[in-house]
């Protein structure tokens, strides 16, 4: 046979081949779930809060009578912000606002982010945080505040937290828990897991709420080097996906086997053809922050990237029944002048190890154990 012929019969033959292993891959295969590695603990960098960026503080506020709260991130003096919405089902305060396009200029001023639980009801959190931000401010003007009229912008963006499972629905956070959160806001170290907008929030729900584990809010910062730039990150972790260890892509919590022991494994569910019509709502949202100066468009940009953390450690992540929300602020207090792009590429790092934080560090509640218990 010729070097032609050779050259022809090869190609026929990976094209059998590949047409093979394409038919192969076609036949579901049964799902096995994964094991819970408790002989692998995850280890994250001590990284310290959100708060470790200039001119950030952090209040939670967390309701007595069922697992539900509301978190305020304050900026002082107020920044640039962005935003960037993923989820097929947002519930969300002022973000047209921040969309580069909109506005007479390019430096809309955000003072505060409110990120609540109470699925609608609680956007009435950031009522009250304008309550605040307007009595502080003319109490500082005193009599000359009445001739200087200011309103405060407070984006917003809540989860869902009113399952039955949790307690009585109707109770929601409200502009008195914004209020409320503000006065609590403080620097420094940051309260992580079943606390303020954590208090509520469940990960693994494809399957129903009761095959699903209790998650929380989490926190990070990362230090850019000698260049004096700082970028931090707050998430409240309430997704339909797995939780993942983007380090080796381990499950570390989510929707549970019906004996409660091992992960179902989400996505090897849906390859397998079944889990395909989620019946939860769900969201994780978080705010990335940094000291570095840019503008509406670009901290848009920042919002962007750092939505690529969530990807990386949810796994489905913006589905059609979450509302998937990031928002990026910028405290303008360093004059270092810094590439957009690699503080965006710093804030994914920094958002993807608060949703780990926010899983690792949370309590059980009742029927939905912690990613400390399955270890246990």
């Amino acid at each position: 046979m010729d070097s032609h012929s050779d050259r022809v019969l090869s190609r026929r033959t990976f094209a059998r081949d590949l047409l093979v292993a394409s038919a192969a891959s076609a036949i579901p295969a049964v799902a096995a779930p994964q094991m819970v590695n408790s002989d692998k603990p995850v280890t994250i960098p001590q990284s310290g809060w959100i708060t470790d960026v200039e001119g950030i503080t952090v209040g939670h506020w967390k309701d007595t009578r069922r697992p539900t709260g509301c978190t305020v991130i304050l900026c002082e003096p107020a920044g640039t912000c962005g935003v960037d919405v993923r989820g097929g089902w947002p519930g969300t305060r002022l973000t047209d606002a921040l969309d580069p396009v909109k506005g007479a200029s390019n430096t809309i001023f955000v003072n505060a982010i409110a990120l609540s639980g109470g699925s609608n009801y609680g956007l009435a959190t950031a009522s009250g945080v304008e309550q605040f931000l307007r009595e502080r401010y003319v109490q500082k003007l005193g009599a000359d505040a009445k001739n200087k009229p200011i309103a405060f912008a407070v984006p917003a963006a809540i989860i869902y937290d009113l399952h039955p499972e949790l307690g009585d629905w109707t109770i929601a956070p409200t502009a008195e828990s914004g209020y409320k959160a503000c006065l609590a806001a403080a620097g420094g170290p940051v309260q992580e897991g079943n606390y303020g907008v954590g208090a509520g929030v469940t990960v693994g729900k494809m399957f129903g709420i009761k095959q699903a584990m209790k998650s929380g809010v989490g926190t990070s910062s990362i230090r850019v080097g000698s260049t004096g730039v700082v970028v931090g990150a707050i998430a409240a972790v309430n997704a339909v996906g797995d939780i993942v260890n983007p380090s080796d892509g381990e499950i570390i919590a989510g929707a549970r086997t019906e004996d409660g022991k091992n992960f179902v494994n989400e996505m090897k569910q849906l390859r397998s053809g079944k889990g395909v019509r989620p019946s939860e709502s769900n969201t994780t949202i978080a705010v990335v922050a940094t000291n570095a100066t840019f503008n509406k468009t670009e901290m848009n940009k920042i919002a962007q990237m750092a939505s690529a953390g969530l990807a990386r450690a949810i796994n489905p992540v913006f589905t059609t029944l979450d509302g998937d929300t990031v928002f990026a602020i910028s405290t303008r207090r360093s004059t270092e002048r810094v590439e957009v792009g690699a503080i965006g590429a710093v804030a994914a790092e920094a958002l993807a190890e608060a949703i780990l934080r926010a899983v690792i560090y949370t309590e059980r509640f009742e029927s939905f154990p912690s990613y400390r218990d399955l270890r246990e």
